[in-house]
């Protein structure tokens, strides 16, 4: 169905849904205190450390840091989309989920959701998969398919068919008319020649491949050719429903046969991932006759941790490598891992894993993947040996900077440790760049067919469209401050601000009390951005709740920090007295600062040029309330 999820009935669906109801039908739970708890589902353990909190709404595992809300723990448990688990839950509740159009202000963008090439596709699938079993030349396309090793059984659930040979074959089965026909132009089913005009079918005697997005729809198709057409392998042209850069063959296939995903191969082709998953490596997939782009890896960070590519041995396959280790550089946040395994010189997964079996094969995937930290600084110490001073410093220029595109803060410190080592330079004696900003870490299989859209500042929907905390305080602001330092999140002892921010977002019904705290909005520190941000949120939407306000950034760089702060009241003994004093306190504290640099602002001023009437009676006011902080009262 098309259009945006109004937040308004996500906040009533988590209202009326109970956590422990919803974790409870998946795991066992037994009764501790005022809370629920058992075997973490989201690692191994042998003692419970996974707590369900009915007060908070809130689950949390103490020994790998898991937590959110009913949402989330569908997505992270089901393996479901963000949209997907807003469904289950309204499925559950027994309500409909409603749809709003979407207003985008950038411009207009095709929705996918309701396409009428679907169905289209859906029924080209149908009759590519009847022929295989029917045409009177099918025994052609099976006897290729059996001469593979592939098992009828994995023919049906990777859906494969047969186009037979013959140019209107397809056309003549789904179009009766003119804009039949043109429908499936748009499809990529069928092409038009420009000077002509004639048409006729795409896949002609071949092997068909459906192509199926993370809901499990059509939305295109490769083909094998069996005679000795070119190209040998043909994949459906870009469509609105279709994209190659974003789109990975075998994921939805991956997904349904495994429940948890530790790791996914990336490998070249379409047999590579069928003749994989016919000898048990259940958890290929491949690109679609694209190099990997950072879509790609993006979209595979949403399902697992780990990727690990599969290339040929020879020059080719490392230059496909190197391609596929650059496109990975600005998406590797800390704890993401990416290796790149080499085959053996004339093997390809098919034959490598019938030659050596799955055992095998899966070993060599465990033993001798490099990770890409070690791949990198092999492959460039081919074009620059740290053998010599020169080399030395080649080796630096060439690496620091693909090192600075990492947003992971601790991965990159130790790739410049890596390099300080081989080089035996200071490396931070050099100059060295700001980091890229942090990419939002979103939880796993987030649905790229969903279209979040764009809502106005302070109506945040969606949340793989919302912005980090600083544009959310940044509401009318002229020209957005600087960004300060973000604070480690690791880090024991929590600033007045953070605690602030906690309090409040524990105690959202001091938002209310905070009538001044909109003269912060231009604060450039992250932590008071962070704290104005909720502030702004709950004065704009006074009835939030806890749980409302982390579905509200579930899954944004805010929303990491907001889980951060609710887990914490979790694991500490945090005093419960005072806490609207040293909420008020924090604030007046920061409104002072303010107002002190807005007075230094005008006596700096004053210094070079004389201030104007309106100038000098807004310091002295400004001189007044300095004296008179009024947060809260």
């Amino acid at each position: 169905m098309a259009g945006l999820i109004p937040q308004g009935f996500i906040d009533d669906l988590l209202g009326r849904t109970d956590v422990v109801e919803v974790v409870g039908s998946r795991i066992k739970l037994k009764k501790t205190g005022k809370n629920w708890s058992a075997l973490c589902p989201f690692h191994n353990e042998k003692s419970p450390s996974f707590s369900v909190s009915p007060d908070k709404q809130f689950y949390y595992c103490f020994g790998c840091g898991a937590g959110g809300n009913a949402i989330g723990f569908l997505m992270d448990f089901e393996r479901l989309d963000f949209p997907q688990a807003v469904e289950e839950l309204a499925r559950q509740a027994g309500v409909e989920v409603p749809r709003e159009e979407r207003s985008d202000r950038r411009g207009p963008r095709p929705s996918r959701q309701d396409s009428p090439l679907y169905p289209v596709l859906e029924n080209a699938a149908a009759y590519y998969r009847q022929q295989l079993r029917h045409h009177a030349q099918r025994r052609r396309a099976v006897d290729y398919l059996q001469q593979r090793g592939l098992s009828g059984q994995i023919a049906k659930l990777y859906d494969l068919g047969f186009a037979p040979p013959g140019w209107n074959n397809l056309m003549s089965h789904l179009a009766t008319d003119n804009t039949e026909e043109k429908v499936l132009i748009e499809a990529g089913l069928v092409v038009e020649n420009p000077d002509s005009g004639k048409r006729y079918d795409r896949f002609r005697d071949r092997i068909i491949f459906p192509i199926r997005d993370s809901r499990g729809r059509v939305i295109g198709f490769g083909g094998r050719v069996l005679g000795d057409d070119k190209p040998k392998y043909l994949n459906s042209p870009e469509t609105p429903v279709f994209q190659k850069g974003r789109e990975l063959y075998g994921l939805y296939e991956a997904r349904r046969q495994n429940r948890q995903l530790n790791d996914i191969l990336v490998v070249e082709g379409y047999m590579d991932v069928i003749a994989l998953a016919q000898h048990g490596v259940t958890n290929a997939v491949a690109t679609l006759g694209t190099a990997t782009s950072e879509e790609h890896l993006k979209r595979l960070f949403r399902v697992v941790n780990t990727v690990i590519f599969c290339f040929d041995g020879d020059n080719a396959g490392r230059q496909a490598a190197w391609r596929a280790l650059q496109s990975c550089l600005p998406v590797l946040e800390d704890g993401r891992h990416v290796r790149f395994m080499f085959l053996p010189e004339g093997q390809d997964p098919d034959s490598l894993i019938r030659h050596e079996g799955q055992d095998a094969f899966r070993a060599r995937m465990q033993q001798q993947a490099q990770p890409l930290t070690e791949y990198m600084y092999r492959h460039l110490a081919e074009e620059a040996p740290p053998t010599s001073l020169e080399g030395k410093a080649h080796l630096a220029t060439l690496a620091l900077p693909l090192i600075e595109q990492v947003p992971g803060s601790l991965l990159r410190r130790l790739l410049r440790q890596a390099l300080q080592e081989r080089t035996g330079m200071a490396l931070d004696d050099l100059a060295q760049p700001a980091p890229p900003p942090a990419a939002v870490t979103a939880p796993p299989a987030v649905d790229d067919e969903y279209d979040p859209g764009y809502a106005d500042p302070g109506d945040y929907r969606h949340y793989d469209e919302a912005p980090d905390w600083d544009s959310r305080a940044a509401i009318s602001r002229s020209s957005p401050a600087p960004r300060a330092k973000r604070p480690e999140a690791s880090r024991s002892v929590e600033s007045p601000v953070m605690s602030a921010a906690r309090i409040l977002l524990h105690n959202p019904h001091l938002a209310g009390l905070a009538q001044q705290a909109s003269s912060l909005a231009n604060e450039g520190d992250e932590e008071a951005q962070l704290l104005i941000a909720l502030i702004d949120t709950l004065q704009k939407n006074p009835k939030l709740t806890t749980i409302e306000l982390l579905a509200r950034w579930h899954g944004t760089a805010l929303g990491v920090e907001l889980n951060r702060l609710a887990e914490k009241e979790w694991l500490l003994n945090i005093p419960t007295a005072n806490l609207e004093q040293q909420f008020f306190d924090t604030i007046n504290r920061l409104m002072a600062g303010q107002i002190d640099r807005q007075i230094q602002h005008l006596l700096d001023k004053s210094a070079q040029t004389p201030l104007t009437n309106e100038e000098k009676q807004q310091l002295r006011e400004l001189i007044a309330h300095r004296h008179t902080p009024t947060a809260g009262s």
